[in-house]
């Protein structure tokens, strides 16, 4: 058997998901595989989707005329795909998501470039008020294909603790 499925019957395995509170350990950085290229369609439906009217995510002549030459990969975007990347290593044992911050775009990214995402966990603790569960707080780093750090925010999450919750099934 390898690491990562538990076995649920004889010669019958599942596989097993995200971390419970006790694995998380402050300083450890987990990458987030595999990265995602954002294609111009998915650009435009998120901008359109969630009516984020600007031109300078879907209208290419509006477009040609900033500083870019090209379309914006649409913000929110970005840290929803960086979200969603961590889901499976970071949340997937979430009892809730308690808040994002310090949300900074600091490089554009554009249709066509390749997202990649780290979490480092900055902080736990255990829960004053439930005691089957602990707070996490991890600083995520999206990277483009080439390495510019494009985006960073900090998360923080409701985890349940081993044994606990229903997230064995």
């Amino acid at each position: 058997m390898r690491d990562g499925v538990i076995e649920i019957s004889p010669g019958r395995y599942r596989e097993s998901f995200g971390r419970y509170y006790e694995d998380f350990v402050v300083g450890h950085v987990y990458e987030h595989r595999p990265g995602r290229t954002i294609t111009d369609t998915d650009n435009v439906w998120f901008t359109l989707l969630t009516m984020n009217t600007h031109p300078a995510h879907f209208d290419y002549e509006f477009a040609k005329k900033t500083e870019f030459k090209k379309p914006l990969v649409c913000s929110p975007f970005t840290v929803a795909l960086m979200v969603g990347m961590s889901v499976s290593d970071v949340s997937q044992k979430a009892v809730a998501n308690l808040g994002w911050d310090n949300i900074r775009m600091s490089h554009p990214l554009f249709p066509g470039d390749t997202l990649y995402a780290e979490s480092e966990v900055i902080d736990k603790r255990e829960s004053a008020k439930r005691p089957e569960q602990g707070i996490v707080t991890v600083k995520t780093t999206g990277k483009n294909q080439h390495g510019d750090i494009v985006c960073t925010f900090s998360r923080t999450m409701l985890i349940w603790k081993r044994g606990c919750g229903p997230v064995g099934d």
